[in-house]
């Protein structure tokens, strides 16, 4: 079955090829998981748990486990790039976005095979996780919205693209509180979308030296398209034959 909804500001798609007993149902309850999540965690829903912890009216002794899961990923990658990705930049809210969605369809995925679905696919906004493949997915060419750059195979795991073609210069390197220059796009495959998806992410905030950062994350396969047009991939990257 295939099912396509929007929610958290964008297109979602589930299709469950195999394995679910009540593939109706499983969607029902990934949909339900993803609007909940973004009641609780969405930095522009004033009534939000992300938004009382901004207002300072969520203190540290009262965050929900997610939340608490979520700020802890966030630390993580603020961290490892030195300052380059960070929820909380100066003459800006608490925005933990780029970590919740990843995370929250990486749940996604697990409740679906919790239900016994043994081969699908979650399509959120572009990011993919997916299991029982083998799966093909396209990386959009980050100037031809009618183009793909790369096609990748996978059986399981995940793909997350950070790029500037959807939302412009929307990434921000914390360091600097300046747009990220030097990168067009950046393609993550990892075990789950939510390493791959907060690994794009915090690679682009660093720009180009985010390359060889997500690069050497274990794990990590990347494909990486710069301003000068020039094409970067690691070996592993896994391109469809």
């Amino acid at each position: 079955m295939l099912r396509v909804d929007h929610v958290m500001g964008f297109p979602v798609s589930v299709r469950i090829d195999d394995g679910a007993a009540e593939p109706e149902a499983a969607t029902d309850e990934v949909f339900a998981w993803l609007r909940q999540v973004d009641a609780r965690f969405s930095p522009f829903k004033p009534g939000s748990e992300v938004s009382g912890l901004d207002r300072g009216e969520v203190s540290a002794d009262d965050l929900s486990p997610e939340l608490s899961e979520i700020l802890d990923l966030c630390e993580h990658y603020r961290i490892a790039t030195r300052g380059a990705f960070d929820v909380r930049l100066p003459g800006r809210g608490f925005d933990p976005c780029a970590v919740v969605k990843g995370w929250s369809v990486q749940r996604a995925a697990e409740l679906l095979s919790a239900a016994g679905a043994t081969r699908f696919c979650v399509n959120a906004g572009g990011d993919v996780v997916a299991a029982g493949g083998p799966w093909r997915i396209g990386v959009r060419h980050p100037e031809r919205a009618d183009r793909t750059c790369a096609v990748l195979e996978i059986t399981e795991g995940a793909v997350a693209t950070s790029a500037r073609y959807e939302r412009g210069d929307h990434i921000l390197d914390g360091r600097t509180g300046r747009p990220v220059t030097g990168l067009l796009s950046l393609t993550v495959v990892a075990a789950t979308l939510t390493e791959a998806d907060a690994t794009a992410t915090a690679a682009f905030a660093m720009g180009a030296e985010g390359v060889e950062w997500a690069a050497s994350r274990d794990g990590c396969e990347v494909f990486v398209v710069d301003e000068g047009r020039r094409v970067f991939r690691t070996p592993g990257f896994p391109v469809a034959r």
